[in-house]
Order: structure tokens, then sequence, then C-alpha cells
């Protein structure tokens, strides 16, 4: 019989063991586990008194899952070089842990009959799964529905609706970045984004124009569409300037794009953020901590995603799959170019 106080020797403890002896629900003892920051620290401390009290090892979940299976997934990406592929793996190896279930990477570079061949290959290997990531948020071709071992869709939805796909609400994303600006006290917000054929570029734009409408408010003329470079954000913020000289915020659709209208900005003696207000997308350190002023932005939670994915996957391959595109949240970044009007 069980003890009081936990499982008997029998058995492994659970999380759901640790989840009742801290008193808290299984969610709960999961972000606890797992460093999440919506945990309070007496929490935290607590969840973590009672899994050393039942010896418990977060990853036991993910053992008992794939008990019986090989243990390894497979993770498809055509986005290895670039910017979103790579915070996605981190994520999905994070939730998979350390030592319990194999990752073989495989990079398609967008090329389809790669990806075929990686997938025969992965199969071959007896993977328990695949997670399959986009390099844009636009709808991808599905893999098929005959193949032996679930799949989860990461960034970029399947075509497939009986498929599951996780992506960020980029909707969403442009209604926060505005609602940030809002806050600040602008009131003649310009949109510069990137490539109009781009799912991203539009979804945030539908998102800040909802956004301004919620508030009596319109785009100071209509989103700019062009390239994700500095230098299409320097050209369309002299264009900008050029016919809208009261703007007093510009939400750019990438990082990059407000560097370069941050340049333009400087040269043209606009002050940011005491005259004109610059976020970006994508919150790519590398870029928003060494613009001047440091960039606000909005992070697409990619690292989030992948582990969701992660856990989707999980559920799956123990009977559980879903069905569907699932959007997860994004969050603004606030820094230095964005600081509210005195």
């Amino acid at each position: 019989m069980p003890s009081a106080h936990g499982p008997s020797r029998s058995r492994p403890a659970t999380l759901g063991d640790v989840a009742r002896l801290a008193g808290v629900s299984l969610a709960t003892a999961s972000k606890a586990l797992n460093g999440r920051s919506q945990v309070r620290a007496e929490t935290r401390q607590r969840v973590i008194e009672a899994a050393e009290r039942l010896s418990f090892r977060p990853n036991q979940l993910a053992r008992g899952l794939l008990a019986g299976r090989t243990g390894t997934v497979g993770l498809l990406t055509s986005d290895l070089e670039g910017r979103f592929g790579i915070p996605i793996l981190m994520g999905a190896e994070d939730a998979f842990g350390a030592g319990e279930v194999a990752v073989f990477l495989c990079d398609a570079r967008g090329d389809t009959i790669r990806e075929r061949h990686h997938v025969r290959a992965l199969l071959d290997r007896r993977v328990d799964g695949l997670i399959v990531v986009g390099s844009r948020t636009d709808p991808r071709p599905s893999l098929g529905r005959e193949l032996p071992v679930p799949v989860v869709y990461a960034y970029a939805p399947s075509d497939d609706p009986e498929d599951l796909s996780i992506v960020p609400d980029n909707v969403d994303a442009g209604r926060i970045a505005v609602g940030h600006l809002l806050a600040c006290g602008r009131t003649r917000i310009a949109h510069i984004t990137g490539d109009a054929g781009h799912r991203a570029a539009r979804d945030r734009a539908e998102g800040a124009r909802a956004a301004l409408a919620g508030a009596g408010l319109a785009l100071v003329g209509e989103p700019r569409y062009g390239e994700w470079s500095e230098g299409w954000g320097r050209a369309a913020t002299t264009m900008l300037l050029d016919r809208h000289r009261t703007v007093d915020a510009v939400l750019c659709g990438s990082d990059q794009i407000a560097r370069g209208a941050l340049d333009i900005l400087r040269e043209r003696g606009h002050r940011v953020p005491e005259d004109v207000a610059v976020m970006g997308f994508d919150n790519w350190q590398v870029l928003t901590s060494a613009s001047r002023p440091p960039l606000t932005s909005v992070d697409m939670s990619l690292e989030q995603v992948g582990r969701a994915a992660a856990h989707a996957l999980f559920g799956a391959i123990a009977g559980a799959p879903r069905t569907g595109v699932e959007t997860l949240a994004c969050r603004v970044v606030i820094r230095g170019s964005t600081a509210p009007v005195s």
C-alpha cells in the first residue's frame, strides 16, 4: 500500500505525486520544475522539496510515455541557418530532456526532395514522432496522413486541418505592439513591414489596424510593404517622413527594418523616443541591444513554440493526438526606443 506521504517503492514517483505532495496543480508542478517564471518562489521551493523527497526526476514522465518505443524523435527544419529554427529547436530539446529522448535533426533547406529523403531516413531509424519546423508562418504542404508516426508542425502550419500546428499569434502580436505604443501616448502611428507575400507581414498589419480602430484611430497612410532589411527600413522611413512630418511612432515588421528606421530618424534630427517612438518584431537580441537607443520589440516566443510542439508530440505518442492550428501569445519587450511621452 502507498504511504501517506507518497507512492510505494514499487513504482517511480510521477509528476502527479509531486503535485499532490506539494499541494499544487499538475501544471504548476511542471512549471516549477522547468524553471518557468510564472511560479512564485515559495511555491517553486515547495515543489522542488516534494520532488527531492520522492526522488522524482522530471523526465520520468517522458520515459513513461516512450516506454516500449525507441526514445527518438525527428526534427525536420527548413531554417537551420535562419533566425527562427534554432530557438524552436532549443525549446523542443528542453522539453524532451537531456539524455531522455534523442533528437535527430535534419535540415531540408526548403527543398521538397531533400525533405522527403530526410523523412524516409528518419522513419528507417524508427523514430517515434516528427516535428516539422518551417521558415515562415505561411501554410506548408502536409507530409500526409499515411505516416506511421505522429507529426506536429511548428511555426509554419500544415495546410491539412487534420494535422496539429503550433504557431505564434501574429495578429495578436500586431495588436499588442500598437497597444504598447498607444499606452506610451502615441496617436500618429505608421507601419513599415516586409514582403506582402509573407503571411506574418499581413497578419501583423491586420492586428495593428484592429488595435488602432479600437481606439478610434487609423494608421498614418497605408502599411508600407517591402523587404525584411535595414535598407528597406531606411528607404521607407525616408518616404514616410517626406509625406507625413507629424508621425510620432513607427511600428516596424522586423528588427532589421527598425534599425534602418532609426538611422533615418537620427539623420533627420528626430529624437527617439522623445519625438518618434520605434518598435520592431522578432526581438533579435543581436540587433535590439546594439541599437541606439536599445530597441523595443515583440518577442515571438519561439522557444515556447518548440516546447509546446514537443509536449504535443508526447501527447500524440501516448495516444492523445490533437488537430488544428493552435496559436501562442507573443510579448512586448520594452526598451529605450519607446519611452512614454512626458
